[in-house]
């Protein structure tokens, strides 16, 4: 971790002193993802009802600028003025992004999956799919059995690739999936929900603050 890193880091426990005893697997998770991004990979994100609201809103913490701006490098800003000299637009608008792929947005090929396989496969054939080597999946599910997340979950083990789960106080058969293993302190599905979120915002800015110091 850089400077910025660590104050990000600290200053979640100082909010939420709740989670100072996951504090290791939160950092944990930091540092899968931090070396995922290092060497070129992917994240997938995956949960159901909220989660996969929170699947879409870390996709769109990575995906752009989040806290820092992240103008696209002198190269590929080189490229697009070469490419079209009367027009800066692209040059001056595109973001430098952490590539995540958030498998709860694919309306129409989740649906295809439920209907013509089976409703506990949309996330796996997504991972079974997309995954490759270095890639980490991201599984959210509150109480840590949901079907569709166990699956997905499954999967990316049997395929070689790391796991960071967010899941409630009791894990579930996740906890038995992931790599990094994110309990929640709550024993209700909207009180895991409730911390997840300043969980997987830390680690956003965390990797932002990594990977963008300027």
């Amino acid at each position: 971790m850089n400077s910025d890193t660590k104050v990000i880091f600290e200053e979640l426990f100082v909010n939420y002193p709740k989670l100072l005893p996951i504090k290791d697997d939160i950092e944990k998770a930091y540092h899968i993802l931090e070396e995922c991004f290092s060497f070129g990979g992917k994240v997938l994100v995956c949960g159901n009802g909220g989660s996969a609201a929170d699947s879409e809103h870390i996709v769109g913490e990575l995906m752009k600028g989040f806290l820092r701006r992240r103008p696209i490098g002198e190269e590929d800003r080189g490229k697009l003025i070469s490419a079209f000299p009367d027009d800066q637009y692209l040059a001056d608008h595109l973001q430098r992004a952490l590539p995540t792929i958030s498998l709860a947005s694919q309306t129409s090929l989740i649906t295809a999956i439920a209907n013509d396989v089976s409703p506990d496969m949309i996330f796996a054939q997504q991972v079974y799919a997309y995954l490759s080597a270095g890639d980490i999946l991201i599984a959210i599910s509150t109480s840590g059995d949901s079907p569709s997340v166990v699956n997905a979950a499954k999967v990316a083990k049997a395929m070689g690739s790391k796991t960071i789960v967010l899941t409630g106080q009791t894990g579930g058969t996740l906890k038995t999936l992931g790599e990094a293993v994110v309990l929640a302190p709550a024993d209700t599905s909207n009180g895991a929900q409730e911390l997840h979120l300043p969980i997987y915002h830390t680690l956003c800015a965390m990797l932002e603050a990594t990977f963008y110091t300027n």
